[in-house]
């Protein structure tokens, strides 16, 4: 029996995760936001779904992750929780929906977890979040930690350029790193930050680093769209893009318009 098959049969964790990292195994990671997508997903083997405020950018075609709400969060996750038997699935709680209020922060995540059964929260921040991801935990819920380029934090950065190039910068990031390793988060996504950075915190954690645009760590993830090709005007340097969807389902569209203009589709056989 391949290994691909007996992961298949075994549900991931938090500990499992974990168990990957101490063993050498990679963690394969991707978002999705629907109850479709999330089911090839799963089937397909990945080892952890990431419900990402970035459902702000591809599904609602937003410019920033800022926009969206906890209400609409909630929706996603219900609807991807419902597809889903083997990955872990780890739900962002939205921007203003934990920061600065650690009570509300734990209202967020307990209403996440009950209404849409999600098996773990992501939070950005380091240090300046610690009251809420202690509260959160405190109630026994799962939290993975998200350093380097935070998104929700756009407007305080101005930019989405790299992070953590400036030598007090990287050592806030180390730093933060292992507050939250100590406070108890299960495992920590890096965005865009040197490659050397992110392979020091992997090295010096016990928990799983996974990185996106931050060189080899435990674990990667990456938006779905954009790796399947769906959103054609992303292309950072990090990204490697696995088809060409868009293309192919222009394609198929284009094929069904000239079919049902020129009275081709539906044919007798497909009439009842």
């Amino acid at each position: 029996m391949s290994t691909n098959t007996i992961d298949n049969t075994r549900k991931v964790t938090t500990r499992r995760l974990i168990e990957m990292k101490q063993r050498g195994e990679k963690i394969s990671m991707l978002t999705a936001y629907d109850y479709s997508s999330a089911k090839i997903l799963d089937e397909a083997g990945i080892d952890c779904i990431l419900v990402g405020d970035s459902a702000s950018n591809v599904m609602a075609g937003n410019v920033t992750t800022l926009p969206i709400t906890l209400d609409q969060m909630i929706y996603h996750a219900k609807s991807v929780m419902k597809a889903v038997k083997r990955a872990l699935v780890v739900v962002d709680l939205p921007f203003g929906s934990y920061q600065g209020n650690s009570k509300e922060a734990l209202a967020s995540a307990i209403r996440m977890m009950k209404e849409s059964h999600a098996e773990a929260i992501k939070l950005e921040g380091g240090a300046e979040i610690r009251e809420s991801v202690e509260r959160i935990l405190s109630a026994g819920i799962p939290v993975m930690g998200h350093l380097g380029l935070t998104p929700q934090s756009i407007n305080k950065f101005g930019t989405y350029t790299v992070r953590a190039r400036e030598e007090q910068e990287a050592a806030k990031l180390i730093a933060d790193a292992k507050l939250l390793e100590e406070l108890g988060c299960f495992a920590l996504v890096i965005e865009k930050v040197p490659a050397a950075l992110t392979a020091k915190v992997a090295a010096e954690l016990t928990i799983p680093v996974i990185g996106i645009g931050a060189g080899a760590a435990d674990g990667q993830v990456l938006v779905m769209h954009d790796m399947l090709g769906i959103n054609k005007g992303f292309s950072p340097r990090f990204l490697r893009r696995y088809a060409d969807l868009a293309s192919i389902m222009t394609d198929a569209v284009g094929r069904y318009i000239e079919d049902v203009k020129r009275s081709d589709f539906p044919s007798e056989s497909e009439q009842y």
